[in-house]
Order: C-alpha cells, then sequence, then structure tokens
C-alpha cells in the first residue's frame, strides 16, 4: 500500500503501473522501471526495497521462532513430567481421566497422595493441564506395557483404570499385574459381567460407578441422616475429619505392643480406632482395648487431620 501511494505520488503512475512497480520492486525480481524514475523515486525505492526485505526476514523469523519454541516447550514439559515421575514411589496410577478419574484424582490431591495420570486425548490433557497445573500427567495408551513403565509402575503402590470400555481396562488390569505382582489395582466396569473378567485379570477390587450410585441414592431414601453423617465426615463436607489405615504388617508393631490398649491411641493422637483387619481377611468393628495385635493386618482410625498426623508421628516413633 506505502509502494503504490509513493509512487502514484512522486513519479505519477497510474494505478496499474505503481502496483506493478511495487511488486518488481518488493520480489526484487530485476524488471525495469515502468518508467526513468527521478532522483526522489530512486530513493524511495532504495528504502521500498530495504524495508521490504526487513518485514519479510522478521516474518520468517517470527513464525520459526514461534514453531521452534513450541516444540521445545512442550519437550521441556514432557521432560519435567517424566523427571518428577522418575522421583516417585508408593504413588497411583490413574488410567483414563473422564468423570471417575477426575474425582479420584482430586481425592488423591486433596489427601497429598502422589499420583500419575494417563490419558491418549490431547485435547483432554490441554483442559486437565490448563485446570489442574499441579498434576502429573502423561499422554499415552495405558495398554502399553512402555506407557505404564514410564509412569513408574514397578514403583507404584497402586493403579486405578476407569477406561470407558470393560475390554481396555481387562487389558490394562493384565498388563499391570504381570509387571508389578504386588500392586493394588482397582478398576472400574460398566456391565456385571466383566467384574468376574476383571478380578481373574488380577484386579483387586472393582467398582461398578452407576450400581454404587443408585444405591447410595436408595440409602439416602431410606437412612438419610447416616448418609449425611458419612458424608459431613469426608473431606467434601466441610468438616475435616477422615479415616486412616495403618498397615501394622509392614511395621511390626505386634512385636512390641500386644493389644490395643498398650498402642494407647486415643490418649497420645486424640484418633479413635473404629475397626481392624485380621491377617485372615475378617473385619472387626469398634474392637476392645483388650485385641490383641497378633493377627491383625491393619487398624482403622477415625480422627482430623491434626489427630492423624500426630497418630503418624507417634506410630513412627514406636516403630523405630
Amino acid at each position: 500500500l506505502i509502494g503504490v501511494i509513493g509512487y502514484m505520488a512522486l513519479e505519477d503512475y497510474n494505478f496499474i503501473e505503481a502496483i506493478y512497480m511495487t511488486v518488481i520492486t518488493v520480489s526484487t525480481v530485476g524488471f525495469g522501471e515502468v518508467r526513468p524514475l527521478s532522483d526522489a523515486g530512486r530513493l524511495f525505492t532504495s528504502v521500498l526495497i530495504i524495508s521490504s526485505i526487513g518485514i519479510f526476514a522478521y516474518a520468517i523469523a517470527t513464525i520459526a521462532s514461534f514453531l521452534i519454541e513450541g516444540q521445545f516447550r512442550n519437550l521441556f514439559k514432557k521432560l519435567r513430567v517424566q523427571q518428577e515421575i522418575a522421583k516417585l514411589t508408593d504413588h497411583t496410577i490413574i488410567c483414563g481421566f473422564g468423570r471417575n478419574g477426575l474425582q479420584a484424582c482430586e481425592e488423591l490431591y486433596e489427601h497429598k497422595h502422589p499420583f500419575v495420570v494417563i490419558e491418549n486425548d490431547h485435547e483432554r490433557i490441554e483442559k486437565l493441564v490448563a485446570n489442574h497445573p499441579n498434576y502429573l500427567v502423561l499422554e499415552g495408551d495405558a495398554t502399553l506395557d512402555e506407557v505404564l513403565i514410564s509412569a513408574g509402575i514397578s514403583k507404584a503402590r497402586s493403579l486405578i483404570t476407569s477406561l470407558p470400555k470393560d475390554a481396555e481396562n481387562v487389558f490394562v488390569v493384565l498388563t499391570a499385574r504381570e509387571i508389578n505382582k504386588n500392586l493394588n489395582i482397582i478398576s472400574r466396569a460398566s456391565e456385571e459381567s466383566s467384574e468376574l473378567k476383571l478380578r481373574r485379570a488380577g484386579a483387586n477390587r472393582v467398582i461398578m460407578p452407576e450400581k454404587i450410585g443408585g444405591s447410595h441414592m436408595a440409602k439416602m431414601v431410606m437412612a438419610p441422616d447416616i448418609i449425611d453423617f458419612f458424608t459431613m465426615l469426608s473431606s467434601h463436607g466441610g468438616v475435616s475429619v477422615n479415616f486412616e489405615e495403618i498397615d501394622l504388617q509392614k511395621l511390626k508393631i505386634a512385636q512390641t505392643k500386644n493389644t490395643i490398649n498398650d498402642l494407647d491411641i486415643r490418649r497420645n493422637t486424640g484418633a479413635n480406632v473404629i475397626g481392624l483387619k485380621k491377617v485372615n481377611g475378617e473385619y472387626l468393628v469398634n474392637p476392645s482395648a483388650e485385641t490383641s495385635l497378633e493377627d491383625v493386618y491393619s487398624l482403622i482410625l477415625l480422627g482430623d487431620e491434626t489427630q492423624l498426623t500426630a497418630f503418624r508421628n507417634y506410630l513412627d516413633s514406636i516403630a523405630n
């Protein structure tokens, strides 16, 4: 536009001549002038050539920088995620970031439990990273061995697979169980017929969200106050009271403490023992203080975050 106006004003070219002169000048093709230029026209042409070359070079540099920096930025993000995952131990791997995966992530993040999300939908990953920048997200197919290995499955404590198709969940469970024999695997199922297949594949627990949702609604009809009470106990109910499971077998507390009363949990921490699981898988609700710890696998405690933190510290002191 500047070239056309300049030639029309300085050299009295018509519109077509000015366009032609501007095109051959900017493109530097070397054709001759429409008509001999005056000194002013030559100066204007020189400035036009230098300006056009500068603008073109700047445009190329800007586009190249955008593309290259974008690739480097994505590469840097992937390397950072891989480095963070490599540091994790006893974490949880969540396969699939649908509604169930999102709820699992929010719950784990609220309780400060480390986790890695595996998702193969790029658009969903972008939304996830934008809304939850602190989540560790790995793009890939969770049914592939190399993707699970990249997520640190060999050092993970648990795996939650909430993919939309039951067949995909079965494949993930099979692969995960083969890599890590001690992994605690929780799988989502849509069909009741899939539950047995998932358990055979190696899932420790199978959850059917639709079935749980219907049961929950029915209980709200029959015993609404009980449901409200448990909702209040959860972190989403506005009260910082929670449950904690303590694995006594790993800590070998039974070697130094014979009964629940010997632990003296209530006086030392304020938390309460509301249940336990025995080595044979049997559960005992509201055990007495004289209950022996000899065949107890884990204790289930109830308390607020301060009490549970005090109990962890107390447990470390007597376990060591």
